[in-house]
């Protein structure tokens, strides 16, 4: 939720969308326009993807040129100002997290966790103690499993581990990464299976990267397209 507005996400509920444009990386100008602390940018890009129909905003600043504990809340409070949807809070950095947590006004999603033990250890927590929701990625220190059961496997342990802390599953959403087709043919049949299985095992909510899917491929918002259906239908709730 946001300040005024709520956005329920579930199985019975029409499919909610997650807008990812307020990211610096591959865009040089929105890189730029953070370095130099104008925010102007972030403001547009957020007013142009609720007015495209996104009902939850991803809010990342992540970059090597920049101070993410002070720039991140700084971000947030702009966005917060410029449009009343929900936000979700996209970092690796706990800090950044914590100090953008302290900020927000309503109940946050947090971007993410995984399924290593230094992960687990120090977003959760934070997660509990603001009463955030937490978006799960099921890969771990080998990386991205090739298999479904690995990544169901994974998911299994960040509920688990959600639920120990006396986070609800409900606010649990699993993320089984969708990877390019062009690099592994077999990449859009792991993921969707891996959906299916945590659909069918956990219940929890799902999103996906679904461009990822058609990453260096032709057609690339055809082929998205044809993806995100199969995969909404297998179990994705908010991509």
């Amino acid at each position: 939720s946001s300040a005024n507005k709520e956005v329920i996400i579930g199985h019975d509920r029409p499919t909610v969308l997650i807008g990812e444009r307020i990211n610096p990386t591959g865009k040089k100008k929105l890189a730029a326009a953070l370095q130099a602390g104008d925010l102007e940018l972030v403001c547009q890009e957020a007013l142009t993807q609720v007015k495209a129909g996104a009902d939850i905003l991803d809010v990342n600043v992540g970059s090597s040129d920049v101070d993410e504990v002070s720039l991140l809340p700084q971000v947030v409070q702009a966005v917060m100002d410029t449009v009343d949807v929900p936000l979700c809070l996209d970092s690796t950095n706990p800090q950044a997290l914590e100090a953008a947590l302290k900020t927000y006004r309503g109940k946050p999603i947090v971007n993410s966790v995984n399924g290593e033990e230094h992960s687990l250890e120090k977003i959760l927590p934070l997660v509990k103690k603001y009463g955030a929701a937490i978006i799960g990625l099921t890969m771990d220190n080998e990386g991205i499993p090739n298999s479904p059961e690995r990544r169901v496997a994974i998911a299994h342990k960040i509920v688990e581990r959600a639920e120990t802390l006396g986070i609800p599953r409900q606010d649990v959403i699993i993320d089984c990464l969708a990877m390019t087709v062009g690099a592994d043919s077999r990449a859009g049949l792991v993921v969707i299976e891996a959906i299916r299985r945590v659909k069918a095992e956990l219940g929890v909510n799902q999103t996906l990267g679904a461009s990822n899917i058609s990453f260096g491929m032709p057609d690339r918002n055809l082929l998205t397209s044809y993806f995100l259906a199969i995969a909404i239908a297998a179990g994705v709730t908010c991509p």
